[in-house]
C-alpha cells in the first residue's frame, strides 16, 4: 500500500464533492470522519447470482456516503445515524471471518470514503492467506484517483450507474455532474479488470483456492463471478428515457463485455420523500418491462433482471452490528 494515499484524509478529494476537509478532525461530505465506521458484516443473498451464489456474499456495509440520493435504502447507515467504530486490523479480522464462513467473495457496500483504510486492511488480510474476490460495490462518484489506487486490490466492480440526466443527477443527488464522471470511471474499472470470468460454484466451493474458468456462465449450474463488472441501474418511477440512455450508452461502449443488472426495487419508504411527490410509487410493471425490452432491443445479452415483488423493504437488511 502506498501510505503517502493515508494523507487523502486530511485534505480529502475521494469523491467528486472535493469537500478537502481534513477528516482527521471532523467530517467531510460524506457525513464521516476519518475513523473506519462499519454497521454490518454477514453473508449477504440479496445480490446478483454470481455475486451471492450458494454460500452468500461476505457483504461489509460501511457508514456514511458521498451522494445521499434522497431515496436511498439504506438511509440510515448513508447518514452515519448507524455503525460501530473499528481500526484497519480489526476490518482484516472480519475479511477472514467472513472467508471462514464460506463467504463466495468480500464485498465492500459504499466504500470510496475508506479506500486508504479498505487498502490498508485487505494488505493485512491477505497476508494472513485472503484469497476470495473482492467486490468493490460502489454509487460511482468516487476520482480517477482513488479509483486507480484500487488496481489490484479489486477483482470484480459493481458500479451504480443511476443517472444520465444533469436535471435528475442535481435534483436526486445534488450531483448534475454525474454522469460523465460514472462514465470515466467505468472506463478506469475496465481498464482494471476487463473482461468477465467465472468458476463453477463446485469448482469454487474452497473459495480460497479455487482455480477460475472464464467466459460466460452455464444457466445449467450456479456459477460465480471471479473477475468482471455488473454496473447496476435501478429504475426510478418517470424517468423511462433516462433509463434508456444509460443502457444505450453501456452497449455502445461497451457490448457484452461487461454485465447489466436492471433493477425495478425502487422502494419508497414512509417519510422519507417529502418534496419529492414524483417518487411516492413503486415503478409500474409497464415502466420496468419497456425498460427490458429496451435493453434486448439494443442487443443486450448479459444482463440480469428483477421479476415482480421486487420492490419490498426486505431487501434491506438490518443494520445491527452483526459481524462488527
Amino acid at each position: 500500500m502506498n501510505e503517502d494515499f493515508l494523507i487523502q484524509y486530511k485534505n480529502c478529494r475521494l469523491c467528486h464533492r472535493a469537500c478537502g476537509i481534513n477528516r482527521e478532525i471532523m467530517p467531510g461530505r460524506c457525513g464521516m470522519t476519518s475513523r473506519l465506521t462499519a454497521a454490518r458484516a454477514a453473508l449477504h443473498f440479496w445480490e446478483e447470482p454470481c455475486i451471492s451464489g450458494k454460500t452468500g456474499s461476505g457483504a461489509v456495509f460501511f457508514s456514511g456516503c458521498s451522494l445521499g440520493c434522497v431515496y436511498c435504502q439504506n438511509r440510515d447507515i448513508a447518514l452515519g445515524r448507524a455503525g460501530k467504530e473499528i481500526t484497519s486490523e480489526r476490518l482484516a479480522e472480519i475479511f477472514l471471518e467472513l472467508a471462514a464462513k464460506g463467504a463466495a467473495n468480500i464485498n465492500l457496500v459504499t466504500p470510496t470514503h475508506y479506500i486508504p483504510s479498505i487498502v490498508r486492511a485487505l494488505d493485512l488480510a491477505r497476508g494472513q492467506g485472503l484469497r476470495l474476490p473482492v467486490v468493490y460495490n460502489t454509487g460511482n462518484y468516487e476520482t480517477l484517483d482513488a479509483l486507480k489506487a484500487l488496481e489490484g486490490y479489486v477483482d470484480i466492480y459493481l458500479p451504480d450507474f443511476k443517472y444520465w440526466s444533469a436535471a435528475l443527477a442535481g435534483r436526486y443527488s445534488g450531483a448534475p455532474d454525474y454522469a460523465e464522471h460514472a462514465a470515466e470511471n467505468l472506463a478506469e474499472m475496465y481498464r482494471q479488470v476487463g473482461d468477465p470470468v467465472f468458476a463453477r460454484e463446485a469448482e469454487a466451493a474452497d473459495a480460497q483456492t479455487a482455480a477460475a474458468g472464464s467466459g460466460a456462465p452455464d444457466e445449467s449450474e450456479t456459477c460465480l463471478m471471479k473477475r468482471g463488472i455488473i454496473v447496476r441501474h435501478l429504475a426510478l418511477p418517470g424517468a423511462l428515457k433516462d433509463s434508456k440512455k444509460i443502457m444505450e450508452y453501456i452497449y455502445r461502449t461497451y457490448g457484452n463485455s461487461v454485465y447489466l443488472s436492471i433493477m425495478s426495487q425502487f422502494t419508497p419508504l414512509p417519510g422519507q420523500l417529502a418534496g419529492f411527490p414524483e417518487l411516492c410509487r413503486t415503478v409500474t410493471e409497464r415502466e420496468y418491462e419497456a425498460l427490458v425490452d429496451y435493453a434486448i432491443e439494443l442487443g443486450i445479452e448479459n444482463a440480469f433482471i428483477q421479476e415482480g415483488g421486487a420492490a419490498e423493504e426486505s431487501f434491506i437488511p438490518q443494520f445491527d452490528f452483526e459481524g462488527v
